[in-house]
């Protein structure tokens, strides 16, 4: 194994001089000086509490010193907390005991277990002692890097002279030109020494899954619970892709979640997939629930098949392949054991989607509610063959584009040659190799220190709920209002039995008991109806705000607020919301969560309050709005902006069309892929709304976010009042209404204010 030396070596001593003799002292000072002449960098902590801060917040120290003193009982015990601690962040970090031999036999079993190594400090020379020092930090620090970036640092220190591709030649094409230089010297050279060709073996190969990169995508597999798991670098669109193109082809069935990404509706048209769509729920907000179990049972599935018109006597009615997302944008996961046994039974292969969700498997708050649950070796062949697909980049730790698969192999599986016909289909033959890197590092990060990061930002998102719905709480109490957040009212608590709100539950429960997020049946804050008891759970990471004006009953009060406002004031103080719906603004309290990060949110959202409550002037709250387009919002407060907004949204429906037209599914005219060769051939013509009614559409009509399809290609829009033409006109009235809150949709192009659909000329349906 190749060491590398890219970063230099920081080690923790938690040693109080002042508390110990001067031998001691003097032994300890002559080690630090030793290692110090070694270009080793010691940080000293004279007391546990600091050097468990260190340790938590300093993830570049790699080895930590720990004096020992069996004089003091308290000390004693405080080593002991801080090892606990620690092992719970980094259980390979290097821990060295420093005492003497005639102690050691007496040290607690507790402390012994978390320790690597001893010191003794009086006994041996400061020379020993340093070597075995920077051993011990040298296979910690070889171990802790994963195959393929461990193989990338190797090579990009080579410095060789490259007769191949890419042409900048590891970044030295742009020094030879002003912009070039520019450009070079804000991304630094490492990441040009990293930008490789294909050509360089030293690597392995992404198309064949060989050397280094094969290495990191077993490891990938281990770490994950998978069979198989593969490298993808051009984002998890081109994973589902990659799926459903090895499993289907033209004229199989897929069953679909409709609440599937419109990467899955790409993937169909590619592969000539016939489609059968699985209704999930919606509730008041508009929030995607999931598909009820009872939508998921041999029957209900094989009478879906049977009212589908596409399937015909020529179409094998027996569906090969079904696509589920979990979790949804705002944040439902399934029991996935469940949703197996289901659905088992009609499908041999079972695809979760599970872009925004590849952390799970690291906490024990998901457990089963993940595809790759449990551990690959246990998993019940006779059982569907499972597919997970994960965006890396999304809330795990890689660049852009990073994403991964994993394989579990049931029923009917998929072997490597077949899948990688299909996987080497959509990848390029000239990777960026940091992205392939960043996945192996993200694989790392949650193998070593998983637990510990998801805990950290389950326990964010849960201080910052808990605050919220205080404060909601507070400001309804004397009658006025708050944000909110979509979330249980209450939990039952377990060291009482009794039933408390939300807000004052035990945090610590909070973070470690599922069933506190657990979807009870008809329970009001949810939305959905009488749901299956377990079936579904919220993720605490995935916060949604609610904003004044829903009511429980799925009516709108007389006034409210639009998320669209908030998230465009949010955006104006420098943050960045994840969607935005009518009444809702989703943040995710990803793994790079900062501690307290969420206080600069919330007092944003007390700027908001008392702004709109003085209705101040949109020049200082909305100051971009304001100035592009001055006419429009002359003179207008921020709450008069609201009200208007609101009186609009009231009028237009905007919410339930939303509802109605994702819960009522089109007739298919035909399936995607003759739709798109419709297109192709050029047999479409551009039409605006009131034209449109019971026409084809030729490509998908995408909302977003968060980019899930209204109507697929193929797909007939309906009757003039078609809930799918309520919507886009609702949509078209308010974009005209309220420039700079104009909504995105793919699939629709605004000309002149007027929205416009590819639809198929009439005699080529």
């Amino acid at each position: 194994m190749t060491y590398s030396n890219s970063f230099g070596i920081k080690i923790l001593l938690v040693y109080d001089c002042d508390e110990q003799s001067g031998a001691v002292c003097r032994a300890v000072d002559n080690l630090v000086q030793q290692l110090e002449k070694q270009d080793v960098q010691v940080v000293r902590s004279d007391y546990t509490e600091d050097a468990r801060a260190l340790i938590v917040s300093d993830p570049t120290i790699q080895c930590i010193l720990l004096n020992y003193d069996d004089t003091q009982n308290g000390y004693r015990t405080d080593i002991a907390e801080l090892l606990s601690d620690l092992r719970k962040h980094n259980t390979d970090i290097p821990v060295f005991l420093m005492t003497n031999r005639t102690k050691a036999s007496a040290i607690e079993t507790d402390i012994l277990n978390k320790v690597s190594d001893f010191i003794w400090i009086l006994e041996d020379t400061p020379d020993f002692i340093a070597g075995r020092i920077i051993a011990a930090t040298n296979i910690y620090r070889s171990y802790i890097l994963p195959p393929m970036f461990r193989a990338l640092m190797d090579f990009s220190k080579v410095h060789e002279y490259s007769w191949h591709t890419p042409g900048h030649t590891g970044g030295t094409a742009f020094l030879k030109s002003a912009a070039g230089r520019a450009f070079f010297d804000y991304f630094k050279e490492p990441v040009f020494r990293s930008d490789l060709s294909i050509s360089v073996g030293e690597l392995g190969s992404l198309l064949d899954h060989s050397g280094p990169i094969g290495d990191s995508e077993k490891y990938m597999a281990h770490v994950f619970g998978a069979d198989r798991s593969y490298h993808v670098t051009n984002g998890t669109s081109t994973s589902n892709r990659i799926v459903l193109m090895s499993s289907l082809t033209r004229n199989q069935v897929a069953l679909c979640d409709r609440n599937c990404h419109k990467s899955v509706e790409h993937a169909m048209t590619m592969s000539g997939a016939v489609p059968t769509y699985l209704i999930p729920t919606r509730n008041r907000y508009g929030i995607i629930g999931p598909i009820p179990p009872e939508r998921l049972t041999p029957k209900a599935i094989q009478k879906t098949l049977t009212d589908n018109p596409l399937i015909t006597k020529k179409i094998n009615s027996k569906p090969v392949h079904a696509t589920i997302t979990n979790s949804t944008y705002d944040g439902l996961c399934y029991n996935v054991r469940r949703v197996s046994e289901l659905i088992g039974p009609s499908v041999d292969r079972l695809h979760f989607d599970e872009a925004w969700y590849g952390y799970a498997r690291f906490n024990p708050i998901y457990q089963d509610r993940f595809a790759m649950y449990g551990e690959a070796k246990d998993y019940d062949k006779s059982g569907p063959t499972i597919f997970a697909t994960q965006s890396t980049h999304k809330l795990l730790a890689a660049f852009s584009q990073a994403s991964m698969i994993h394989i579990r192999d049931g029923k009917n599986p998929i072997d490597h040659m077949r899948f990688n016909e299909a996987f080497m289909m959509h990848a390029s033959t000239s990777p960026f190799y940091p992205i392939i890197a960043s996945n192996d590092v993200s694989v790392a990060m949650m193998d070593k220190v998983g637990i510990s990061l998801t805990e950290d930002a389950i326990k964010e998102a849960v201080s910052f709920r808990q605050t919220v719905g205080r404060l909601n709480r507070e400001f309804t109490a004397k009658h006025d209002w708050f944000f909110n957040v979509w979330q249980p009212d209450s939990v039952i608590s377990k060291k009482t039995g009794k039933k408390v709100p939300f807000f004052e539950a035990d945090s610590t429960q909070l973070m470690t008991d599922p069933d506190c997020w657990v979807l009870k049946p008809n329970d009001p804050w949810h939305g959905f109806g009488e749901i299956e008891e377990g079936y579904c759970m919220l993720d605490p990471i995935k916060v949604s705000i609610t904003t004044p004006g829903m009511q429980l009953d799925g009516t709108l009060a007389d006034t409210g607020i639009p998320a669209a406002v908030l998230s465009a004031y949010l955006d104006a103080k420098g943050i960045v919301v994840e969607k935005t719906t009518d009444f809702t603004v989703l943040l995710l309290f990803s793994i790079g969560i900062t501690r307290g990060k969420w206080g600069t949110l919330l007092n944003a959202l007390f700027e908001f309050k008392h702004d709109y409550d003085t209705n101040a002037p949109l020049f200082t709250t909305l100051p971009d709005i304001r100035q592009n387009w001055p006419e429009r919002y002359r003179g207008m407060g921020l709450k008069d902006l609201c009200d208007e907004m609101y009186q609009s949204m009231k009028q237009l429906q905007t919410t339930k069309a939303m509802a109605d037209a994702f819960s009522e599914l089109p007739h298919p005219d035909m399936t995607p892929v003759e739709a798109y060769e419709q297109l192709v051939l050029n047999n479409v013509e551009l039409l605006t709304l009131d034209k449109m009614a019971s026409r084809t559409v030729a490509t998908g009509v995408v909302p977003y976010p968060p980019g899930i399809p209204m109507l697929m290609p193929g797909e007939n829009v309906g009757h003039e009042n078609s809930a799918g033409l309520r919507y886009l006109k609702a949509l078209e009235q308010f974009d005209s209404r309220f420039p700079g809150f104009t909504h995105d949709t793919h699939g629709v192009d605004v000309i002149d204010g007027k929205y416009h659909v590819l639809c198929l000329k009439k005699n080529k349906k």
